[in-house]
């Protein structure tokens, strides 16, 4: 039977526009959420799923710009990498774009607390991000 260890949300910017934060710098990453879950109880098979969320504004002069959303296993963006994902924003939208993750870790270490953050990181200065933002997990044991 499947037993629900712990579920943690990191919510920076529940609302489109709520937030006007520039990316000041290419390919460096900017951390957009982080969840720490508890894992007292773990027997075996432990699994985590994350979710996460987040906007950007193309830059005021529209280029192709694109946005790599990463999540690691830790707090910082050399720790080991549980998902990453890129994608480009389309020239055609005038307004905020949201991206969206769905992640797992199959069979992380089991230590007491399993820390995970998500960063954003793009190719060319000018964007910004809007909201919303929001990083989300749920680790699992059998």
């Amino acid at each position: 039977m499947t037993i629900t260890l712990d579920a943690r949300s990191s919510q920076n910017a529940s609302f489109v526009n709520s937030i006007a934060t520039p990316i000041l710098a290419v390919n460096t990453p900017q951390l957009i959420g982080q969840i720490g879950l508890i894992t007292l109880g773990a027997t075996t098979n432990v699994r985590v799923q994350l979710y996460g969320t987040a906007a950007f504004q193309l830059p005021v002069l529209p280029v192709t710009t694109i946005v790599t959303l990463t999540i690691v296993r830790g707090t910082l963006p050399t720790d080991p990498v549980v998902f990453s994902t890129s994608e480009s924003l389309d020239l055609a939208i005038v307004g905020p774009q949201v991206l969206s993750v769905n992640a797992a870790d199959y069979l992380p270490p089991v230590t007491p607390q399993l820390t995970y953050t998500m960063f954003a990181s793009v190719n060319l200065l000018g964007v910004v991000r809007t909201g919303p933002e929001c990083f989300n997990g749920s680790v699992y044991s059998d």
